[in-house]
């Protein structure tokens, strides 16, 4: 996940590959609640991890439940439940901004302190707290539920609370509105179970029932617990009784639908030729609603296979037809369909999507206000949105995401502009600011994003200056603040004179070590690896290691000094280097990152320091590790590198034409990285103020 402040999309031209989809998190809440309900131990397979997930089950172990995670396969989870009686009565429950979470507990908790005994606080960040929930309130006080509104009425934070033995009033139908979110029908759906070991309970829902296909996954899941609800139309629910919750022992949870919308739409629109984008977790067969989106991108001009499990996408009419169609069934993938009608021919209108502004922002206001920021114009209504694409070049666009996961995944999309007729040499990236909120249903989005899409011009910065000056810190830095790549050019020469030494091969010998540092077996850690590096074995008879140590020693650096001086060996890691180039974006630090192998970098900082200083860093960094070091010698060993490295015939050492200069003799590692920073942000094309 990028837990970073932005993230800068650059022009994306095409798409292929396998993306696997996370869990879906309609199901995986669902089916946590009800596994905590039910008595026994239910095995929860390829369950989402996700902010949402991770509130519902810190709620469940709260609540008493034991949650046990499988370490050889972190997707699994064995729950036990309850059995439908309490083991804590009392709990102050933080549920972040998951709905999913927030409603079916607030019902499941009324019923049992209710019937049970005791008090109950449901609280989450300041959104939930604007998330109507007084239609489900409503139902359920008439019941004799005693439900406290501790902030403004009809919205959460809400406490609970019943003593032993009370009753619930069942002798008339429950009723619940259902055209402001079917998740109020599908809390009480969860709920009221618990109260049918004698008699039958009814729910009746008042107006028409919107998302019905989010209620057919409850009432699927229902079965798979034991619980055959009669259904009559969608105005009438019936709970048998004798009704309670069983464990189906295992049970597995699908990919995301939802989710997979995304990379649908990829496919329709940057899936041209060639492979497809293939999505592997939900197809053929999936429970979920909004797995009706394929039939909709289709209808835009999307070719799609469809199997048990997956799905594969290719581009077909192009640009994409405009749509207009009642989203009803379809609300959060109606989303993406908002910003595919960016690339069709004509103005599409999406009509029934009241609840988008009930979501985890108003998604109404919040698209109109988006998309209208790339150049699109927008109409939008109370329960429509009409979309009709820029009549020219895109503007650049600084996407705000509103702490909403799916603001963020579906105006991605908006990146592949550079493939509308006419806009190829004119596109722009996509800034999507507060990135890191994709982590409620897809923490790593963007990287499986990345892994499927070819980008047209992905930026570089490249960070040149001589030995310990400071460069490979900053460059680390830099890209840890952008979510870009890294490229230690100087790891790649230490890892090929340390390569050439295991082989036993002199250093010198140019056409051996160049031979050698053509098939390097180096691997460089990611994610909470990163900084770190293998040699990946076998190779030259020895077995993998790892040689992140041995990459700073003071003799490899000699190493690697003296192999990059070598044409030959310059020219079999070139290729490797230039590799590193991928979407978003590459920080690279060398000697001539940017004056050979990256010319083209919108920003060139040649980085230098006093031999004086730069000694006594590296004595510091040298005794801090326990290693003796003479000051003197470091400074006359780095000042014979300094001439060394700026008089070889291939490469020298010196800035680029059009390089900016950065001093760090008296700056700290903040500032510099601020310093390179600002540079940067003034070759981008978003207004900042």
């Amino acid at each position: 996940m990028y837990d970073i402040p932005f993230l800068d999309l650059p022009p994306l031209v095409g798409a292929s590959g396998t993306v696997r989809l996370p869990g879906s998190k309609s199901i995986s809440n669902r089916v946590l609640l009800l596994a905590g309900l039910a008595a026994g131990t239910t095995v929860v397979q390829d369950l989402l991890d996700s902010d949402d997930t991770r509130v519902m089950l810190d709620a469940l172990r709260a609540l008493g439940c034991g949650i046990e995670r499988d370490a050889a396969s972190p997707a699994t989870v064995r729950v036990t439940g309850l059995g439908g009686t309490l083991r804590v009565h009392e709990a102050d429950l933080f549920l972040g901004n998951a709905g999913t979470a927030m409603r079916p507990l607030v019902a499941t908790l009324a019923v049992l302190a209710t019937l049970q005994g005791g008090r109950f606080t449901l609280r989450g960040v300041p959104r939930m707290h604007e998330r109507p929930i007084g239609d489900l309130v409503d139902a359920l006080r008439p019941l004799g539920c005693r439900i406290d509104d501790l902030g403004q009425p009809g919205y959460p934070p809400l406490a609970l609370h019943g003593t032993a033995g009370g009753r619930l009033a069942l002798d008339a139908p429950i009723r619940v509105r259902g055209d402001v979110s079917s998740q109020f029908l599908t809390a009480l759906l969860l709920a009221l179970p618990l109260a049918a070991a004698t008699r039958d309970v009814v729910i009746a829902v008042d107006g028409e029932l919107i998302s019905k296909p989010y209620v057919e996954i409850t009432l699927n899941l229902l079965a798979r617990f034991g619980i055959a609800v009669r259904r009559e139309g969608w105005q009438r629910f019936v709970i048998p009784a004798g009704s309670a919750y069983a464990t189906p022992g295992a049970i597995h949870v699908e990919g995301d639908a939802s989710s997979a919308s995304y990379f649908v739409a990829l496919g329709a629109i940057a899936a041209q030729g060639g492979a497809p984008l293939r999505i592997e977790g939900v197809g053929e067969g999936s429970i979920q609603g909004d797995i009706r989106f394929v039939d909709a991108a289709e209808a835009m001009g999307a070719q799609v296979k469809r199997g048990p499990g997956w799905l594969e996408v290719h581009r077909g009419r192009w640009p994409l037809a405009p749509i207009r169609l009642d989203c009803t069934a379809i609300p959060d993938a109606a989303m993406t369909l908002a910003v595919m009608a960016l690339f069709a021919t004509g103005t599409s209108r999406l009509d029934g999507i009241a609840s988008w502004r009930v979501k985890e922002t108003d998604r109404i206001a919040a698209m109109a206000a988006e998309l209208t920021k790339l150049g699109a114009t927008v109409v939008a209504g109370a329960d429509f949105i009409e979309v009709t694409p820029p009549a020219g070049p895109w503007r650049a666009a600084a996407i705000h995401t509103y702490d909403d996961h799916r603001m963020a995944m579906c105006l991605s999309l908006a990146a592949c502009q550079a493939l509308v007729p006419g806009l190829a040499g004119h596109a722009q990236p996509v800034r999507i600011l507060d990135p890191r909120c994709v982590a409620k249903t897809f923490p790593d989005y963007f990287e499986a994003l990345f892994g499927v899409v070819e980008a047209a011009d992905v930026p570089v910065i490249a960070i040149d200056g001589p030995t310990a000056s400071g460069k490979g810190t900053l460059a680390a830095a830099v890209a840890a603040a952008l979510g870009y790549g890294l490229l230690d050019s100087g790891a790649l020469y230490r890892a090929a004179g340390l390569a050439a030494v295991d082989a036993g091969i002199s250093p010198d010998d140019e056409a051996a070590v160049a031979t050698l540092a053509s098939r390097l077996p180096l691997r460089f850690g990611q994610g909470a690896d990163a900084g770190r590096t293998w040699f990946e074995g076998p190779f030259h008879g020895r077995p993998g290691r790892e040689i992140t140590d041995e990459l700073r020693l003071e003799s490899t650096g000699l190493l690697a000094s003296r192999v990059s001086a070598l044409p030959a060996v310059r020219t079999a890691l070139h290729g490797l280097q230039l590799s590193f180039r991928r979407a978003p974006g590459l920080v690279a630090d060398g000697r001539d990152m940017g004056t050979v192998v990256f010319p083209d970098a919108p920003l060139k900082v040649f980085l230098t320091a006093s031999a004086e200083q730069r000694a006594e860093r590296r004595h510091k960094q040298l005794i801090s590790k326990g290693i003796s070091a003479n000051l003197p010698a470091l400074r006359a060993d780095l000042e014979a590198r300094d001439r060394r490295d700026s008089s070889r015939p291939v490469a020298p050492l010196k800035p680029a034409e059009d390089a900016k200069l950065l001093d760090n003799s008296e700056l700290g590692i903040e500032q510099s990285v601020q310093q390179v920073l600002s540079w940067w942000q003034e070759r981008r094309p978003f207004d900042v103020s």
